[in-house]
């Protein structure tokens, strides 16, 4: 791997593995522990966080498609060599939030996955890409499960650590958003901005 040609993504969008594609890998240990070093990364590199997520579904028995994966993430990793989180002094008066699904996009269990990144100020300060529990009847709902479950988890966290208040923007693809402390309502009117204020 030392002298592979590097890639400019980390995994192929139109791709989706499956349990049981391909023959097994000779080598299982050498999956997991390769998969392993990479989930280390991802502390300093989000943007390798979903696709290690895609490799860390098939430990248990990994395929040759899935090695061939964790190979093109190392080929992404060395051409990014210099990229990493980095952090800046500077105002932390804002609290931004991306978060996104895919809908049904493991082929085998049809459950989505979210993911979402919060920015305070201008720095990164918490992201995840994790596997939905319950499968989605819609697009709209597997967006809707990864607010709920960000609004819960990620910006609530945050929130505690500051005892600022926020004006807060949440990018959201298919619905506009507002949210107060006392209730959360949804319109579908297609806006991809909302702006919405923790009190």
């Amino acid at each position: 791997m030392i002298e592979c040609h590097p890639t400019a993504t980390p995994v192929d969008a139109r791709t989706k593995l499956s349990a049981t594609d391909g023959s097994p890998v000779a080598n299982p240990t050498l999956y997991r522990s390769l998969a392993g070093a990479l989930q280390y990364l991802t502390l300093t590199r989000p943007d390798i966080a979903y696709a290690i997520q895609q490799v860390y579904l098939f430990m248990h028995d990994p395929c040759e498609p899935h090695l061939s994966l964790l190979k093109r993430i190392l080929r992404y990793v060395k051409g990014t060599i210099s990229v990493g989180l980095h952090l800046s002094a500077g105002s932390v008066d804002t609290l931004i939030v991306y978060s996104d699904a895919d809908w049904a996009g493991c082929p085998d269990s049809r459950r989505s996955t979210s993911g979402y990144c919060v920015y305070l100020g201008d720095n990164l300060a918490s992201w995840s890409s994790k596997r939905q529990t319950i499968v989605s009847r819609s697009s709209a709902e597997a967006e809707y499960r990864a607010v709920a479950i960000l609004s819960i988890i990620g910006v609530r966290s945050i929130l505690k650590l500051t005892s600022t208040l926020f004006a807060t923007r949440l990018l959201w693809d298919k619905f506009g958003c507002s949210m107060s402390r006392h209730h959360i309502s949804l319109r579908s009117s297609g806006q991809k901005d909302c702006l919405f204020s923790y009190y």
